[in-house]
This record gives structure tokens, C-alpha cells and sequence, in this order.
């Protein structure tokens, strides 16, 4: 299993906000000190502007520059274009790793799953694994599925990805719930799980099993992982029921499909989000 990582991420924060620091340092320190795992750790590699244009806008490349305010969720602080970047970067990297046989994650901050083609928006600035997957089918030709189990929806991988053949996305997802999207499926190549809040943790295992199943259908030659684990049970931002067990039986899932995988870190927002994250890629490896 190979890490994707820069502390460097860790170096931006707004008083309040859910998305902190301590959410990689946290992690980081839990994956270090483990020694179940047999880990490889690498930085992120630099994102180029034709990859980036592929998902977004250049009015919404050159908007991180200005130094005003996406919305209340998504301040534009100090850096946070080159913490951006970083993210898309890692995203990348991870989807060359994976498609090189190694199963891959990438640790990194921001988020990017909520970002649309022209918006930056819900913690997310750039849309790392939207970026990702048009890569991998663009310049690699594979057929890319998008797997996105944050309990919120992935409005923005959805939205650049919509229509786009050899493409599609899977989101399981809470709702109602931010961003009050998800409900039905959309096109031919976008389809939603939507769960209600406080779900069963058994039913919710479910549509899972379910949502991966059409993953499977699909076929695809790799698959894209928008990991969030904010559908833990003590999650603030959410109304989740899963357990620590439960994301180590979804990374097995995974790693069932038998095809090319790499994932990045989305939301998860609780103070157990380092052994969530250990749980799934304990699964991921097969332990």
C-alpha cells in the first residue's frame, strides 16, 4: 500500500472550521506508528494546467487567486491555491500509482468532490478526482468508474463528469443532507445511493454492496475512490451509522473487484478518522 502525502497541507486552517490540520496530522501519526501495515510513502506529484482545464473553468482556476470568500463553507485563506493544486496533484499521482499495480491513497487537504466545473464549493476548491479519472481516461484510455461513499453527495464529480463516455460515477450519500443533491440517478453515466438519515448500519452496508455491484457492471479498467469517512456513526456533520468495521469491510469490497484502485481522502470530520482510515486500508490490503 502506498501513501501520498506533504505535511505541507497541514498549513492552513479558519477558527471553527471542520476541515483542519488535525485531520492528516492526526492520520499521519496513526499510520506511522502502526506496524500491521507494510506501507511505501511518497509526495505528490505537480498538476498541470491542461489537466486541471479538463474539469474546470479558467475563470475558476484563475478565482483562487483573488482573495475573496467561495462561500461560508469554503474561505479563500491565505495559500490555499497551492494547497489546491497539492490535492489534484496527490490525486494524480495516486491514479499512475494504481495504474502501475499499486493500491494507493492519498492523504491530503482540501477535499475536492463538491467542486463543479465552475464552482469551488463545500470545503472543496478543485476537484481532484474528477481531474483524475479524465486523466486516466484521456491520456491512458481506460474506462474510469467513480466510487464516492462520503455521506455527502459528489455533486461536483458528477456535474464534470455527466454525459462523458467511458465515465461514470457511483455515490452512496446521505439525504437530505449537503448538498441537497444525489436523489436520482442523472444521464446515462451518473448514479446515486441515497440513504435517509440514521439508516441502519445493516441496510446501509446494503446499498454499499449494492452501489459496488453497478461499479461492477460497469467494467471499468480503474477505479477512482472518493473516500470519506463522515458516515461514522460519531460524525458531527452528518447523521451516519457506520462503524470502525465497516469501512475495513468496504476496503475488502473493494479490493474484491480485482481492478486497479486508488483512493483520496474526502470528508470525515471525527476524532476516530485516523482508524477509520487504518480500518479501510487494512481492507484495501487484504488483512
Amino acid at each position: 500500500m502506498k501513501i501520498i502525502t506533504d505535511e505541507s497541507c497541514t498549513g492552513y486552517e479558519k477558527a471553527g472550521h471542520p476541515e483542519t490540520p488535525a485531520r492528516v496530522r492526526g492520520t499521519l501519526k496513526k499510520l506511522r506508528a502502526q506496524t500491521d501495515l507494510a506501507l511505501k510513502w511518497t509526495t505528490p506529484g505537480e498538476a498541470t494546467e491542461t489537466e486541471v482545464l479538463r474539469a474546470h473553468v479558467p475563470a475558476m482556476v484563475a478565482r483562487l487567486q483573488v482573495a475573496e470568500d467561495f462561500d461560508a463553507d469554503t474561505p479563500a485563506l491565505p495559500g490555499i491555491e497551492a494547497h489546491a493544486w497539492r490535492s489534484v496533484g496527490g490525486a494524480l499521482t495516486a491514479m499512475r500509482c494504481a495504474l502501475a499495480g499499486e493500491a494507493t491513497f492519498s492523504l491530503l487537504r482540501p477535499p475536492g468532490h463538491h467542486a463543479t466545473r465552475q464552482r469551488s464549493m463545500g470545503f472543496c476548491y478543485f476537484n481532484s478526482i474528477a481531474i483524475a479519472a479524465l486523466a486516466a481516461h484521456q491520456e491512458q484510455g481506460k474506462r474510469v468508474a467513480v466510487f464516492d461513499f462520503d455521506v455527502h453527495h459528489g455533486n461536483g464529480t458528477e456535474d464534470i463528469l455527466l454525459g462523458k463516455p467511458g465515465l461514470a460515477t457511483f455515490s452512496v450519500h446521505q439525504h437530505p443532507a449537503y448538498p441537497e443533491t444525489g436523489t436520482r440517478n442523472v444521464g446515462t453515466n451518473c448514479f446515486n445511493f441515497p440513504v435517509a438519515p440514521h439508516t441502519p448500519r445493516v441496510h446501509y452496508r446494503e446499498v454499499l454492496a449494492s452501489a459496488l455491484d453497478a461499479v461492477k457492471k460497469f467494467r471499468p479498467q480503474v477505479l477512482a475512490v472518493s473516500a470519506g469517512f463522515d458516515a461514522y456513526h460519531g460524525d458531527p456533520l452528518a447523521q451516519g451509522t457506520l462503524q470502525t468495521e465497516d469501512y475495513h469491510w468496504l476496503g475488502g469490497l473493494i479490493r474484491g473487484l480485482g481492478i486497479p484502485t486508488f483512493s483520496i481522502l474526502e470528508g470525515g470530520y471525527s476524532a476516530q478518522l485516523p482508524e477509520l482510515v487504518f480500518a479501510y486500508l487494512q481492507g484495501i490490503s487484504g488483512q
